[in-house]
């Protein structure tokens, strides 16, 4: 998918009703699956994050998806891919704020180069008990990326067009920090896995485009 194609569907994507849940929950793990649809989020007093799903053209015009391999840690989310984003800070005014200003620390890009299309469904983390709230945005030119080398092992862009097409959907079997040798649905580019509540995250925005387009 090219810019000027992607800007055409813009007005259909902003005024769409979201997937939801249901696109999430085809990319969930056992564990979230289990604690079911309908589970009361609030009364776990989640942590609140925010990221952002960054397009951009390169140069032949075909529109890139934006991901990261987080550096290794003492974490349950260490050394996987994942959007640019983070949690929320006293100093952000509101969770756009957060992912913006995330995005600016770890990949570089500044907020007055992207272009907002709209909030996606927020997902709920058990393992670390966060609720991230995901917006979608796009830069009309190909960023100047500049990685944060304390959080980013390495950046990644997929096209679009391959994150649209089922072939580069499966499943593996992971072991993790809470987990051993358990089976989730993933994404797999040239064996960048992306799974967990990325992948759930990443399968509404599939689900919307595929809808429209």
């Amino acid at each position: 998918m090219t810019l000027q194609e992607f800007k055409a569907l813009v007005p259909q994507i902003e005024k769409a009703i979201l997937p939801g849940i249901d696109a999430h929950f085809k990319m969930a793990p056992l564990l979230r699956i289990k604690l079911g649809k309908n589970l009361d989020v609030a009364a776990r007093n989640p942590k609140k994050s925010a990221v952002l799903a960054l397009l951009y053209p390169n140069k032949f015009g075909a529109l890139q998806m934006v991901f990261m391999l987080r550096k290794t840690y003492k974490g349950v989310h260490s050394n996987q891919i994942s959007f640019p984003g983070g949690k929320v800070e006293e100093k952000d005014d509101s969770l756009l704020t957060t992912a913006l200003r995330e995005t600016f620390e770890e990949v570089g890009v500044p907020a007055t180069a992207i272009k907002i299309i709209r909030a996606f469904t927020e997902t709920y983390i058990p393992p670390s008990n966060f609720l991230v709230y995901p917006f979608l945005g796009i830069c009309r030119k190909e960023p100047n990326f500049v990685l944060d080398e304390n959080e980013v092992e390495r950046l990644i862009t997929i096209p679009l067009s391959d994150i649209l097409n089922d072939d580069f959907v499966s499943s593996k079997i992971i072991s993790t920090s809470y987990a051993k040798e358990i089976e989730v649905p993933i994404f797999e580019f040239n064996q960048d896995v992306i799974w967990g509540a990325t992948a759930m995250l990443l399968n509404e925005i599939k689900a919307l485009l595929l809808r429209i387009q």
